[in-house]
């Protein structure tokens, strides 16, 4: 590469940072694949033997510094070449590309968070019958426009937001339910799977647990998105913590579908049976249903499924679009 103090600034020295380098710009900025891209406009390259302008070499700059801001990276300091002058070499721009790089899942900020919901997401009436086993499952359903779209989302800091709840009383079996699915659980986000993801000033690692008192059987916690596929896969699992209760938990199951364009989370809560006290049941109660878009539990059995849009301060496309969530109960 001829880029260097006192050489002549050819076409494929910008070109190289712009596409063709190991680490450049447009696989970051622009549509990328797999885990790089984030669905902006592609920076142009230039013609063979064309002479590089003040306004091209601007534009490179500007976007480095873009993505600097976006992943929270430092870059070296350097002020844009102006029309008319003489361009001179702008110093590391290979070393502050290759940083980037290795931060691009990292995002300063979350934006909005999406709370509404089509279907139903809480089991109103009571489950069970007598000591024997039951289950109730609940399903979630992400949907982005399309493939590239779900990339963009979580390449650029979006993060799934799952959590439960259930409050009724009435029967035997509801205080150690709502124990488990209020106190034990706890939040569990899913990202990309990025290895480490700082969004927000929060660090992620793909499926990662915030709150909850209970230690999990299964955190799969460096598997994300980009580890899934057509096929369930178990990333979460806490079991009750009182005798006789401990064969209790909540699962999550995660798969993709549509052909990239969905994630589906199956949510089961499970009782094996033959856990009741003497005379009792392990029936547990329904109760208010907890509604979209969500603010607050009701009292029934809820697994509630939200997602955090990645912030649009320095990608202005939004190319991530607005994705649905669909829940279904049985």
């Amino acid at each position: 590469m001829t880029y260097s103090a006192g050489n002549t600034i050819v076409a494929a020295d910008y070109n190289g940072f712009i596409s063709t380098n190991a680490a450049n710009i447009n696989g970051i900025w622009s549509t990328g694949a797999a885990s790089f891209g984030y669905g902006e406009t592609a920076v142009s390259t230039v013609s063979t033997n064309a002479t590089i302008t003040a306004t091209q070499w601007a534009t490179l700059n500007n976007r480095i510094s873009s993505m600097a801001s976006q992943t929270g990276t430092t870059i070296t300091s350097r002020s844009n070449p102006t029309v008319g002058s003489t361009i001179a070499i702008l110093a590391n721009l290979d070393t502050d590309i290759t940083n980037i790089t290795t931060n691009r899942g990292n995002a300063v900020a979350s934006g909005a968070q999406t709370v509404a919901f089509s279907g139903t997401s809480s089991k109103t009436t009571s489950t069970g019958s007598g000591d024997s086993a039951w289950s109730i499952t609940f399903t979630h359903t992400i949907t982005w426009a399309s493939a590239d779209a779900a990339r963009y989302f979580f390449n650029a800091g979006g993060r799934i937001k799952w959590e439960c709840n259930k409050s009724s009383t009435g029967n035997d079996g509801d205080p150690e339910w709502n124990d488990l699915a209020t106190t034990l659980v706890g939040d569990i986000y899913i990202t990309g799977g990025i290895a480490t993801q700082t969004i927000a000033g929060t660090a992620y690692t793909g499926t990662t647990k915030i709150g909850g008192t209970g230690t999990p059987g299964t955190l799969a916690t460096t598997v994300g998105w980009y580890d899934f596929s057509t096929s369930d896969q178990l990333i979460y699992r806490q079991f009750g913590d009182t005798v006789p209760y401990t064969g209790q938990s909540i699962s999550i199951n995660a798969k993709t579908a549509g052909s990239g364009t969905q994630l589906v989370l199956t949510t089961l809560w499970n009782d094996p049976g033959g856990d009741a006290a003497p005379g009792g049941t392990n029936i547990i109660s329904g109760g208010t249903a907890t509604g979209s878009p969500f603010s607050t539990f009701g009292t029934a059995p809820a697994t509630i499924v939200t997602l955090f849009l990645p912030s649009a301060t320095y990608l202005t496309s939004a190319a991530w679009g607005t994705p649905s969530i669909a829940a279904t109960v049985a």
